[in-house]
């Protein structure tokens, strides 16, 4: 079933090979793709198990990191072309005056603040957080997203609380399990795993910040062309779409490099509290810069705006919808794209 899905892209493959053709790639340039094995970057998975970079006309190469830190730092050492990175740590990169730009996202949401049962209904809101020891892994988006929820509530992160910085979100269950922190900040599946291990989840952080986003496509301003980062969005964009349309199909691509049950890997890559458009999203990006602002990660000044490149993807999508008029998933991803991005 799964090579007969692939026979249905043959449209799709010529018109490819046409607009490679006409960009004057004369043979397939490469991509080296820095990825997580996390659910939550399964578009990179499905778009290179599908032949979506092969028929968007290049090569792509899969470079597996362990955690955002290792790849945003080969990314800036060249070493990888683009990457999707926890959005705390570019944006710091980029505050820093790091020459990389934001050309789409990978997921929204997806953060979760986890407790023991017996203690969630003490917490009504993030107020309640006041003299509670909360363990989280720093700079992580969940760790800019607690510190400004604190701020907006009244309260002080370096006095009210008391954070416990760890090196993972595992480390954060096992904390929080065994009472050494009343409160957990963390992230799929790890919210998961901690709800089989008897926690609750306390918050979504969407609960604290709707559509925030995560994990932003970011590559090197001096890098690649233009042309090779529209192909690749359109890649991600069809695997966006495969994802969407054919579940079953991409839980068998996706568990060849996610180690995860299928079942929790299946609950993990369709919760309904992620988003998992390809959009650069300026408007999420906004709020959060702002976000990181309040939680004293940058200094509260800047223009995050000029390091989102939304001219890629609104090429890609609409490229993409010129050849497919009928479909209706690329015309509700042209109106997404108008209200995420305003000027």
């Amino acid at each position: 079933m799964f090579f007969s899905h692939l026979r249905q892209h043959g449209k799709q493959l010529a018109v490819a090979a046409t607009l490679a053709l006409s960009l004057g790639q004369a043979t397939a340039e490469s991509l080296k793709i820095g990825f997580l094995p996390i659910s939550t970057h399964a578009k990179f998975m499905v778009a290179k198990e599908a032949g979506f970079y092969a028929q968007e006309g290049f090569d792509a190469e899969l470079i597996e990191f362990i955690n955002s830190a290792d790849g945003l730092n080969a990314l800036n050492a060249h070493k990888i072309d683009v990457g999707a990175f926890g959005t705390s740590a570019p944006l710091i990169h980029i505050a820093k005056g790091s020459k990389i730009k934001v050309i789409g996202g990978i997921v929204s949401g997806g953060s979760s603040f986890i407790i023991r049962p017996e203690n969630a209904a003490l917490i009504k809101s993030p107020a309640d957080f006041k003299g509670k020891k909360i363990a989280t892994v720093r700079l992580s988006t969940v760790d800019a997203i607690l510190r400004a929820a604190l701020k907006d509530a009244g309260l002080d992160w370096k006095k009210d609380v008391q954070i416990f910085e760890l090196k993972s979100a595992p480390a954060v269950t096992e904390a929080v399990k065994s009472g050494q922190a009343d409160i957990g900040a963390t992230w799929g599946p790890h919210d998961l795993r901690a709800e089989e291990q008897g926690l609750k989840v306390l918050f979504h952080s969407t609960d604290l910040y709707p559509a925030h986003v995560c994990c932003r496509l970011v590559v090197n301003e001096d890098g690649k062309s233009a042309e090779i980062w529209q192909r690749f969005l359109r890649a991600m964009l069809r695997a966006e779409k495969f994802v969407a349309e054919n579940h079953k199909e991409t839980i068998d691509i996706v568990s060849k490099y996610v180690k995860l049950d299928k079942g929790l890997l299946d609950r993990d890559l369709y919760n309904v509290w992620v988003d998992q458009s390809t959009d650069p999203y300026l408007n999420g990006v906004r709020k959060f810069w702002d976000t990181m602002q309040h939680s004293e990660f940058i200094p509260p000044k800047g223009d995050i705006t000029p390091s989102v490149d939304l001219k890629l993807y609104d090429r890609a999508l609409t490229s993409l919808a010129r050849e497919n008029p009928k479909d209706p998933y690329w015309q509700k991803l042209i109106k997404d794209f108008k209200t995420k991005n305003k000027a």
